[in-house]
C-alpha cells in the first residue's frame, strides 16, 4: 500500500455545520438554490460559482470544472469554445449534470437537465464584459486541440495582441454559451457519522416532487 493510499484511508472529518429538513426547504428548488448560493456569498467562499459539468457520449462520461455565469428560472448559463470536447459531446447528447461543492458550508448541489446553445445576444453581452486578456485568450486557444508546446500558444496570443492593438475585440464565431434547463435537483448537507441529509426535487407533470434520500 502506498503512503498516499495510507494517508487517504486515515482521512476522516465529521460534518457539523448544518442540517436540511424536507419540511423546511422551499417548494421551488431554484429558490432553494438561490438561498444557498447567497449564503456562500455571505460566507465569502472562494470560487462559489465553480461547478463540475458532466457530459456523456457512447456511455463514456467526462467531467470538468466550468463557471456559472448567469441563472434564471431553472436555467444555468456557462460559456466556452464551441469546438471544444464538451461542445462536441453536448451536441451529440444534450443531457448533462452540474455539481457544486461548497466545503466551507459542507454542502453539495447536484442539478440534472438538458442543454441548448445560448442565443448570440447572450454570447455577445457576456463576451463584451470580459477583461481584454480573456477576450484575447478566447481567440488564441483552439480549446481541446493538441499543441506542440506552450510557446505555440503564447506566440499566438502575442500575435493577436498586435492584431487587435487599439481596437475592440469582437467575439469569435467559435465562442459562445450553453444553457442547462434543470429537471432534477439534489441538495446535500453534510452531517455527523456520514448520515448526511439529501433532499431531491424531481419535475413531474410541471410540479416539483420533494423527497428525502438515504445518505
Amino acid at each position: 500500500m502506498s503512503k498516499i493510499t495510507e494517508h487517504i484511508i486515515k482521512l476522516r472529518e465529521d460534518f457539523l455545520k448544518g442540517n436540511l429538513d424536507e419540511r423546511e426547504v422551499n417548494a421551488d428548488p431554484f429558490v432553494q438554490f438561490e438561498t444557498w448560493f447567497q449564503q456562500t456569498i455571505s460566507a465569502q467562499m472562494p470560487e462559489a460559482q465553480a461547478m463540475t459539468l458532466s457530459t456523456s457520449i457512447n456511455n463514456k462520461p467526462s467531467s470538468r470544472i466550468v463557471y456559472l455565469r448567469e441563472l434564471k428560472d431553472h436555467k444555468f448559463w456557462f460559456y466556452g469554445n464551441l469546438n471544444s470536447r464538451k461542445a462536441k459531446e453536448l451536441s451529440q447528447n444534450p443531457n448533462a449534470s452540474l455539481n457544486f461543492f461548497w466545503t466551507g458550508l459542507e454542502r453539495q448541489i447536484r442539478i440534472e437537465g438538458t442543454v441548448v446553445l445560448a442565443e448570440n445576444s447572450y454570447n455577445d453581452n457576456y463576451f463584451n464584459q470580459r477583461p481584454r486578456e480573456s477576450k484575447l485568450g478566447a481567440w488564441a486557444s483552439a480549446q481541446s486541440s493538441k499543441l506542440s508546446s506552450r510557446k505555440e500558444l503564447e506566440d499566438k496570443l502575442q500575435s493577436l495582441g498586435k492584431e487587435f492593438e487599439g481596437k475592440e475585440i469582437p467575439r469569435p464565431s467559435f465562442w459562445g454559451g450553453w444553457i442547462l434547463s434543470a429537471h432534477y435537483y439534489e441538495f446535500w448537507q453534510g452531517r455527523k457519522s456520514r448520515l448526511h441529509d439529501r433532499i431531491s426535487y424531481e419535475l413531474k407533470d410541471k410540479n416539483w416532487e420533494i423527497a428525502r434520500l438515504a445518505p
